[in-house]
């Protein structure tokens, strides 16, 4: 039997009541994960095309994978593919710099790219009427892009601010990018960051650019996936007449001649340090496989064993049972041609580093000495394949699986493939792989601090690693010349559009349960999968003035012991059925969920009904969840965006509920009691409070039926439910205020100024006012501050929709010595919405934007689960999932002035949140007024924010 056979015969996953332990006295049916469904064929010059239909599907993806990566950097130019990417979805011979992102979002489409090591991305989410206009725009780039000065220097920009943001503004960003990194291999061409670095990208030019299109972008190097509603034929012909005249250079692709990889015979410690580092974190690193090894499956089963969930071994070791650790993970990162395995933890407030690693260690030698159970092993394949199932769920999910297999494996068949595998995985394989490649005689041990406990004699660059960097390839010059954009009145149209096809239209059933319990249901897939949600009234608006955070708390303990049943045991049950279970306040509500295969709904649903309706609350689950906020709540409020959020909400709302941190701030969490979060849930947390929305694959009388077994019996207190009153307050005055931030990697820029409720008609109105302003890659706050002048990796706007009126915030970050510069920008922004009348056709197109997305949202179980939440929550109709695109598309010029007149900058608050020293002085001479806050001293806990 082959192992593509083997797949087919193996994908029902028979689980045994072994497995579970005596909580559970059935066994679960079998969990069915289809197999990826495609056809393939290759142009003659190259190019592989592989087609998934989905007629069922309300969009088509288009995605196009290149065989290039960080990997194939030239010499002294670390980061290039990545930057290349960015250069690359900008401009071609017919299309002006941007169109490609205005065409995707005036379809009410979405489009990214990614670079990874062995590969590079870009792809679309669209109507399927547009499907062949965004193979022309993919056929643009291949074969016409236009790299220029302009793009290079922008885009060069940008890419260092995307840079400072996910590497030195968050307090771990060093230590996963650059210092795991490049420890995890020595002279291999995985070296370097995929990133890259300043200096190198200062170094660049942009011929440059120009040599690595032509050495590495043709069609023999690229993989075409379409995926969603399209007609296979069709999709043929267009293909054929877009890509099959593109020719492959005469040249050949350069090829690095591979540095043979010197085993580590002997262990490396690493002492790392670097600024605003709340809480230590260590590190082991040891080498791992490429992807297409034999052994990668049961390092899979290794890793769910040792970190996947609340049962797994990392984290009642190392978090749950001993506190030592804030979280602890095990990753497993197969490539193309290399691997690494790395295993980190962050110490808890108060514990020793010395500690964490002694723990970490005793865990890792557990593993290679022991034999896992076979409870242990059941749970994490099922762990695997339950995931596997929720990621095929939609199209563009399926493409995605299916381009990963190709480009690490080069084996379209692989993720299949690696399903059957994982479900042969033996506790014995375990035990070998973990002996094999948890080997300390070739380890990197690393420690990571804040640059304050660095010594004095210890250099800032102490984490490198002392092995020599390889000397990797320089590409060929350019020999072709340049490309420019053509005149308008020269330049090839797009496509016109094709032929709507109608997509599937979920279908909602309701009703209510003796109890008072509001039951909704809407069959969404085919898949067996189901996605509950239990939505409560209230939310952190119910939160008493001197405990914030109390909502959340609650929803998170509900599911940390209930019944007869302990939280261990509650992870175990879940995790070994595939399901997974979580909560969370907002501002307005308390939300439970539940996620699981369908196979899986009758034992999942008692582990929810007893969560729901019998949470214990035991006094040390209390004690440790409070820890585990407090630890969570330092490393938030050290990073510039989170805590200028958070200010900012204070700042708008002031001592109304809606102002208040809904996840509360470590004095506030450190203080909670467990009779204060008993009474918090006896008191919301209640079926005629509350409705429940099953979506997924079950019928509704399917899904009727669990609702009344799983929540039928909750009962209904006498008392009437309790209400908020007034939840969002008087508006204070507008203020400007810096946090002050020493070490920020950069400074984090928001303004908001108050919205309608999300009930009132003119909700839909400002959602465009601020789709003109600042939503996806054609805002105005993206278009000034990204594309024209590379000050961010991003800048947006949103409408927070709330019961009693949301804010409207744009938010940015930028390096520390341009934040003055920004924030007059923004509120340029602000006024300019105000002032400046908006054309029938941006309306039209910004509508069409929102609606797309709206749509895509509705094509996931979880998404169309949280827009009937949103509706149960704001009051709205449940035709709302219907009724909202006309809605928005009701808009007109007149009614989005009429919307946008309460949008000015003289009413808006702004918090700027960085190192102030760099940037105070011009922010100061444009806005007097400033207030400047020393982190050390802000106190969310009050109104006045400790001023």
């Amino acid at each position: 039997m082959t192992r593509t056979a083997a797949l087919l015969g193996a994908s029902l996953l028979a689980l045994s009541p072994m497995a579970f332990g005596p909580a559970l006295a059935q066994t679960p049916a079998p969990i069915s994960v289809p197999p990826l469904a495609f056809t393939h064929r290759e142009l003659a010059n190259g190019l592989d095309v592989y087609a998934m239909p989905d007629a069922t599907a309300g969009t088509v993806t288009v995605t196009l994978w290149y065989d290039v990566g960080g990997k194939d950097d030239p010499q002294g130019r670390s980061g290039f593919a990545h930057l290349f990417e960015h250069i690359l979805s900008r401009k071609t011979v017919n299309i002006p710099y941007g169109g490609i992102s205005t065409m995707v979002e005036n379809a009410g489409g979405l489009r990214n790219a990614s670079t990874g090591q062995d590969f590079t991305n870009y792809y679309e989410t669209v109507p399927p009427q547009y499907l062949e206009t965004m193979l022309w725009t993919h056929a643009e780039r291949m074969a016409r892009p236009v790299v220029d000065q302009a793009v290079f220097d922008a885009e060069r920009s940008i890419v260092k601010e995307e840079l400072r943001q996910r590497v030195y503004a968050p307090p771990y960003g060093r230590l996963q990018r650059f210092v795991i990194g490049d420890n995890s291999f020595d002279e291999s061409i995985y070296r370097r960051s995929v990133i890259g670095s300043i200096e190198e990208l200062d170094s660049a030019q942009i011929e440059d650019a120009r040599a690595f299109h032509e050495a590495y972008y043709r069609p023999a190097t690229a993989t075409m996936i379409v995926s969603g509603n399209f007609d296979p034929a069709q999709l043929d012909r267009w293909v054929d007449q877009y890509f099959a005249e593109i020719p492959n250079p005469d040249r050949p692709v350069p090829v690095f001649e591979r540095p043979v990889e010197t085993p580590r015979t002997a262990p490396r410690r690493v002492e790392a340090y670097a600024p605003n580092v709340p809480l230590p974190a260590v590190g082991v690193i040891y080498p791992g496989v490429a992807a297409d090894h034999p052994d990668n499956a049961a390092l899979d089963v290794l890793q769910a064993i040792m970190s996947r969930g609340e049962s797994s071994r990392l984290y009642q070791s190392l978090v749950y049972r001993s506190q030592l650790a804030s979280n602890a993970s095990f990753g497993v990162n197969a490539m193309e041609e290399d691997g690494v395995i790395s295993v980190t933890a962050v110490v808890a407030q108060g514990k020793a580093i010395a500690d964490v690693e002694a723990a970490l260690d005793a865990e890792l030698a557990r593993i290679r000495d022991e034999p896992v159970t076979a409870g242990e092993l059941a749970e994490a394949r099922t762990e695997i394949v339950a995931g596997e199932l929720r990621q095929r769920e939609t199209a563009s999910g399926r493409a995605f699986i299916l381009g990963q297999s190709i480009v690490s494996e080069n084996n379209p068949r692989a993720a299949d493939e690696r399903l059957a595998a994982i479900q042969a995985v033996t506790a014995a394989d375990v035990q070998r792989v973990a002996r094999t490649y948890l080997n300390d005689q070739a380890r990197v041990s690393v420690r990571y601090q804040d640059e304050s406990a660095r010594p004095a004699d210890v250099p800032e660059d102490s984490w490198r690693n002392p092995a020599p960097v390889p000397t990797f390839l320089t590409v060929p010059p350019a020999v072709l010349a340049a490309n420019e954009l053509l005149p308008e009145d020269q330049r090839m149209a797009p496509p016109a559009l094709g032929e709507a096809r109608a997509m599937a239209t979920p279908q909602i059933v309701e009703r209510t349960l003796s109890n008072g319990l509001r039951v909704i249901v809407a069959k969404s897939t085919a898949l067996p999968i189901m996605n509950v949600q239990l939505v409560m009234a209230g939310g952190a608006a119910g939160d008493p003035a001197d405990r914030p955070g109390l909502a959340a708390m609650t929803a998170g303990l509900a599911s940390q012991g209930a019944g007869d049943r302990s939280a261990p045991e509650i992870a175990r049950t879940l995790e070994a059925l595939g399901a997974s279970i979580g909560g969370g306040a907002g501002a307005d509500s308390t939300t439970l969920f539940l996620s699981a295969p369908t196979a899986s709904a009758e034992a999942a649903g008692a582990v929810f009904a007893d969560v729901v309706q019998r949470p214990t609350f035991a006094e040390e689950e209390v004690a440790r969840s409070r820890t585990q906020a407090v630890n969570a709540l330092r490393v938030n409020l050290r990073q510039p965006g989170p805590l200028a959020s958070l200010v900012l909400n204070r700042l708008a709302f002031g001592a109304a509920p809606y102002g208040a941190p809904s996840t509360g701030t470590p004095d506030s969490v450190a203080a909670m009691t467990r009779d204060q979060i008993a009474g918090f849930h006896d008191r919301w947390w209640r079926p005629d409070n509350a409705a429940l929305i099953i979506t997924g694959g079950m019928e509704p009388d399917q899904a009727f039926a669990f609702a009344e077994r799983t929540l039928g019996g909750w009962e209904r207190p006498s008392e009437p439910a309790p209400t908020v009153g007034d939840r969002a307050g008087t508006a204070p005055a507008p203020r400007i205020v810096v946090v002050d931030l020493p070490g920020a990697g950069q400074a984090a820029v928001t303004a908001a100024v108050r919205g309608p409720r999300r009930s009132d008609a003119g909700y839909y109105p400002l959602l465009v006012a601020n789709a003109v302003m600042g939503s996806g890659q054609n805002g105005r706050l993206f278009q000034e501050i990204r594309a024209k002048r590379g000050l961010s990796y991003g800048a947006n706007s949103s409408v927070g929709a709330r019961i009693d009126g949301g804010l409207l915030t744009a938010a940015t970050q930028t390096k520390n010595e341009s934040a003055a510069e920004v924030v007059g920008l923004v509120l340029a922004e602000f006024d300019r919405l105000a002032a400046e009348p908006v054309a029938d056709a941006e309306v039209t197109n910004r509508e069409t934007f929102i609606t797309g997305g709206f749509s895509r949202a509705l094509e996931t179980t979880g998404g169309l689960g949280g827009v009937l939440a949103d509706a149960v929550v704001f009051g709205l109709p449940l035709s709302e999932i219907e009724t909202y695109p006309d809605r928005v598309a009701a808009t007109t010029p007149e009614s989005l002035t009429e919307a946008a007149r309460r949008v000015s900058a003289d009413q808006a608050w702004v918090v700027v949140v960085g190192q102030a020293s760099e940037f105070i002085d011009a922010l100061r001479a444009a806005h007097p007024d400033v207030v400047v806050i020393p982190a050390a001293d802000l106190d969310l806990n009050s109104p006045t924010l400790g001023l």
